[in-house]
């Protein structure tokens, strides 16, 4: 298993982490077998968003006397109302059942308290201007939580969020379907096929990308859920762009976008978490998804540098893609920022070793004007 940094919370996570939501409704004996084989496989990460009594308590039983080996993502303002879950912006009604997360999971600490599906902007004002976010201020301070994060699947409102400068992590919606869509797209509506059939659907959405890039200059790791668009993307039939894509694909996809930390695949049994697993000893071929969206014309990322890797191997041993991230990092702000310098002067090899032998240029599946680039950075950086 490899582990990312959760930089701003000092923490280490599994790069492959469980969302638990598909365990409730399950025995005991269920989430059990699931925990258990999570850990065993080393995966350290697991959301917890339900507010569901019974789940919360078989997950509490299931960790006990391993709480260490976890690091639970858990949501204030998940609630259950009437035997239903419901989301609430009440302080009382937030606060009693994030309490009850903690008494059920048998811990006195949350690792990373996740205020829960922050959509819009009035409820991005209801909560940043209200008791919640100063009650998270007040949990981190003292030590019941490790990190503040917030779950969203709008860029706009995620980046507003992220802007503030008090959110350590973000749990976002990334997929290649996902990332087409315009940025204010309902979520409801991001699970029927008809909001894919817009002409003007021809590239990644600039709000999603300038998310990614802000949250990566900014140390907000990124948490995601919706990797596999709730299985849309593993059928031709289902999938918008008419062809189907494997879930290790999936997984490389977000994976690879700028401070992604962890993907959360929804695992209801052992064997669906197996599955997830094979993309820790996959091949490259394996998990290239670029051939298969470079070709469709809902995904023309032509000229755009979508940090794939696909233009390896360099005879000069450069990352071009992490000279490409971190070229396009310098240009969020009027100067590069002190820390993207640094980060691309700690590299082994620099845009300025390029010999322009132009072969990653031949491998690129997006036309990227690599050795263009690269002179591009060896004047921003001056190496």
């Amino acid at each position: 298993m490899v582990f990312r940094d959760l930089k701003r919370a000092n923490l280490k996570v599994s790069e492959i982490g469980i969302g638990c939501e598909h365990l409730q409704g399950k025995s005991f004996d269920v989430v059990k077998s699931v925990v258990d084989f999570a850990i065993d496989h080393d995966i350290n990460i697991f959301d917890v968003f339900m507010s569901e009594p019974d789940v919360r308590s078989n997950i509490g039983i299931a960790l006990e006397n391993r709480r260490d080996k976890v690091i639970i993502q858990g949501h204030i303002g998940s609630i259950w109302q009437d035997g239903q879950y419901c989301k609430s912006r009440n302080f009382d009604e937030c606060r009693y059942f994030f309490e009850d997360l903690l008494f059920r999971l048998k811990t006195n600490y949350i690792d990373i308290g996740m205020i829960h599906y922050v959509d819009t902007a009035d409820d991005f004002k209801k909560v940043f201007n209200g008791e919640l976010i100063e009650y998270a201020k007040i949990l981190k301070e003292k030590g019941i939580i490790k990190a503040i994060g917030i779950s969203s699947h709008n860029p706009i409102v995620a980046k507003m969020a992220v802007d503030t400068g008090l959110i350590d992590v973000l749990m976002f919606s990334i997929n290649p379907a996902y990332d087409i869509l315009p940025e204010h797209t309902d979520i409801m509506d991001m699970f029927t096929s008809k909001v894919f059939e817009n002409e003007n659907l021809k590239g990644m959405n600039n709000a999603r990308e300038e998310l990614y890039k802000t949250c990566e200059a900014m140390n907000v790791a990124i948490t995601v859920m919706k990797t596999l668009a709730a299985g849309t993307l593993l059928k031709k039939e289902t999938s918008p762009f008419k062809i189907a894509l494997t879930e290790t694909q999936c997984i490389n996809y977000a994976l690879n976008r700028p401070a992604v930390a962890s993907v959360l695949i929804g695992c209801a049994n052992s064997s669906e978490i197996e599955e997830a697993l094979k993309f820790e000893k996959a091949s490259d071929k394996e998990k290239d998804y670029s051939e298969i969206l470079s070709t469709t014309s809902k995904f023309s990322m032509r000229g755009r540098c979508m940090y794939c890797n696909h233009c390896l191997p360099c005879p000069s041993k450069i990352d071009i893609a992490l000279v490409n991230k971190f070229l396009d990092l310098s240009k969020l702000q009027d100067s590069v920022p002190e820390t993207v310098r640094n980060h691309y002067l700690d590299m082994e090899n620099h845009a300025s070793d390029c010999i322009a032998c132009g072969s990653c240029e031949e491998n690129c599946p997006f036309s990227v004007k690599i050795i263009e680039r690269m002179n591009e950075a060896k004047e921003v950086f001056g190496l």
